[in-house]
């Protein structure tokens, strides 16, 4: 994985009993970029998505940008982004049959294919690719200075790494186009009041807020959440009655898992439950 381009920080579920579970904070550093995308982050990302599947004690993944460094003497600070959309300079003289296996095979499809709870952490610039890293997050939580869009129209592009589809399903049809209609932007509490975000916050809250969040996720069963995550997903894929029985076998094979025995016997005894997290 490259280092230099994706870093991740294990943080404990619960600080005071540590019981080894944890939360991985996965930052996309490229500051100086704005964190724009570029093959490297996209290579790190696909092989952080495969690596956290085999290692058990992650219980929730959290990403987010790098935030800028301090400006060079004389120099306007750079500001503050999640991440301000595809390294633009990677796409010049490339033609379709270029293009097409790079976006086929993304970063994008590899945080949504996560099969842990997924976290959005965003700060800043959240446009065109980077946007669509977040709406690949389950959850999405914003500080109150951050922003949105899908500017590729402004290109002769469009959104290619899920943004047509995603976004839609997201906020609905109609407010999708606008924005990708239009390429412009919107606030943080614009992107609240249409669902794009769970929660906007203060920028100085925005690390606590999203860490009690997903230590609220992580304390729960690592085994049930992969199953409630999966069927949740099957909503956007199936009918109303085909998702219902998906739902039904969900749940229902469910009561074979050690979890649910824990779970339940937890509660009538009103004791903590302790998961297996297998």
């Amino acid at each position: 994985m490259a280092e230099d381009v994706l870093l991740v920080e294990h943080l404990p579920v619960d600080p005071e009993t540590d019981d080894g579970g944890v939360i991985a904070l996965v930052t996309i550093n490229r500051p100086n970029k704005l964190n724009a995308l570029n093959q490297d982050v996209m290579g790190a990302i696909k092989a952080y998505a495969k690596e956290v599947e085999t290692q058990g004690n992650v219980r929730c993944v959290v990403f987010t940008g790098a935030a800028p460094g301090p400006a060079p003497e004389g120099r306007r600070p750079k500001p503050n982004a999640f991440v301000a959309g595809a390294d633009i300079a990677e796409f010049a003289g490339k033609g379709s049959e270029e293009i097409y296996p790079i976006f086929a095979d993304n970063g994008w499809e590899a945080i949504w294919g996560i099969s842990k709870p997924t976290i959005a952490m965003i700060d800043g610039f959240a446009l065109g690719g980077g946007c669509e890293v977040a709406v690949a997050c389950d959850l999405r939580i914003a500080s109150d200075r951050s922003s949105f869009g899908t500017p590729e129209i402004n290109l002769g592009l469009m959104p290619g790494g899920g943004g047509t589809q995603r976004l839609a399903r997201l906020i609905g049809l109609g407010r999708a186009m606008e924005l990708v209609f239009t390429g412009e932007m919107i606030d943080a509490n614009e992107a609240g009041r249409i669902g794009l975000v769970n929660h906007v916050v203060p920028a100085e809250d925005l690390l606590e807020r999203t860490l009690t969040l997903a230590r609220s996720i992580g304390s729960k069963s690592a085994a049930t959440m992969k199953v409630a995550k999966a069927t949740m997903r099957a909503a956007m894929e199936t009918s109303l009655s085909e998702g219902l029985t998906v739902e039904l076998d969900a749940f229902s094979a469910l009561f074979d898992s050690a979890d649910t025995a824990i779970g339940v016997n937890a509660f009538l005894s009103r004791e903590t439950p302790t998961w297996t997290h297998e």
